[in-house]
């Protein structure tokens, strides 16, 4: 690779932020992986245990319930090796966990949220044509 092109690129890494402007070394993103239809009994460090022997875990967390505190069924696990992360789907996609059987899937970003108006009507009540008041 010519020189202009390589400083070029570095220019480039370091205002997307994947390169680190202090160290130079490239920053290492990691997969996310979506587990679903797990049992409510499975904790985080059992989530951790399953995914470990396919690579390093990064982070495994079963999502739980805010009021009750109970698992919701379904968890996040990051691993910091693509491949190992990919062969941890494939494998643990419809494997038999704790009696149920799941689902492994690489996570997908989560999309934003409309405001708190469930309503669908941008917060303004209309009143139809025929108002039951004029007649």
């Amino acid at each position: 690779m010519p020189l202009a092109v390589w400083v070029k690129w570095v220019k480039f890494a370091r205002f997307c932020g994947i390169l680190s402007a202090y160290n130079f070394k490239p920053v290492i993103f990691s997969m996310n992986i979506y587990i679903s239809n797990l049992s409510f009994n499975v904790t985080d460090d059992d989530l951790r245990d399953y995914f470990a022997e396919y690579g390093e875990v990064s982070s495994a967390k079963v999502i739980m319930d805010k009021f009750t505190g109970k698992s919701r069924g379904f968890a996040f696990v990051e691993m910091s090796d693509d491949e190992a992360a990919k062969k941890a789907i494939e494998e643990l996609d419809g494997a038999t966990v704790d009696g149920r059987t799941i689902g492994v899937s690489v996570a997908k970003p989560r999309e934003d949220r409309a405001g708190g108006n469930r309503g669908g009507n941008d917060g303004f009540q209309r009143r139809n044509n025929y108002s039951s008041s004029r007649y």
